[in-house]
């Protein structure tokens, strides 16, 4: 049987490395509009997100939103949306990608308690679903389609 990493690239897939961390996540690294960052592959995240405290760092743009936020821990918090973005992935990369921006405080206080690094974000399964991604947890490696 062929392998998946073979299987995948036959089928036209980038692959990314995945570190995992203290706390069981896995963590990548990507950039947006031209500037890197650490993100969690989170699968239950419905949406792509980034803190609220890298606005300026990621260069973004934002505006109002009536989405209200929920994660470990913390419930109806207020977000702010961003769209028409320039994210990478190693060599995957698409432009106008919307990103909803919250208050991490809570996430990263939850890894740094567990020592593990802070993130910027998370890759959520808005994005990994439109990727159509695919994760090998024994190689730790994702997998997306390329565009």
């Amino acid at each position: 049987m062929a392998s998946l990493k073979k299987l995948m690239k036959k089928k036209n897939y980038h692959a990314l490395p995945l570190l995992l961390t203290a706390t069981n996540h896995f963590e990548m690294n990507a950039s947006i509009n031209g500037v890197k960052g650490r993100f969690i592959l989170d699968t239950g995240a419905s949406n792509t997100c980034v803190g609220m405290d890298r606005i300026d760092h990621f260069k973004l743009k934002t505006k109002a939103s009536k989405i209200k936020a929920a994660g470990a821990g913390a419930t109806d918090m207020d977000t702010l949306l961003s769209k028409k973005n320039k994210l990478r992935m190693g060599k995957w990369k698409a432009k106008k990608v919307k990103l909803v921006l919250f208050d991490l405080a809570h996430v990263n206080q939850a890894l740094t308690s567990h020592n593990a690094m802070p993130v910027d974000g998370i890759i959520g399964a808005d994005l990994l679903k439109e990727t159509k991604a695919v994760i090998d947890y024994g190689k730790k490696t994702l997998y997306l389609k390329k565009q």
